[in-house]
């Protein structure tokens, strides 16, 4: 299976949080075939919004979540 990820971001209500302040305006820049490319793509859209403190883009591993039981659990 390909490790797909996902790219979106916008604007958020605290920038310490990922609480989306309207999630209907949510920028997706794309789904990528590897991490190299989401990472790239990630920069470039973090890049633009660099001044304005209540942007965030973020990158979502979507193959752990179309394949949950693959995740190893976290170490103790």
């Amino acid at each position: 299976m390909s490790k797909l990820h996902l790219v979106f971001g916008g604007r958020v209500k605290d920038p310490r949080t990922l609480d989306f302040a309207d999630p209907s305006q949510l920028e997706v820049v794309g789904i990528f075939a590897d991490y190299g490319d989401a990472e790239k793509a990630w920069r470039a859209a973090a890049q633009r919004t660099v001044d304005d403190a209540e942007m965030k883009f973020v990158v979502v591993h979507l193959h752990r979540l179309l394949e949950p039981d693959t995740i190893a659990p976290p170490a103790a």
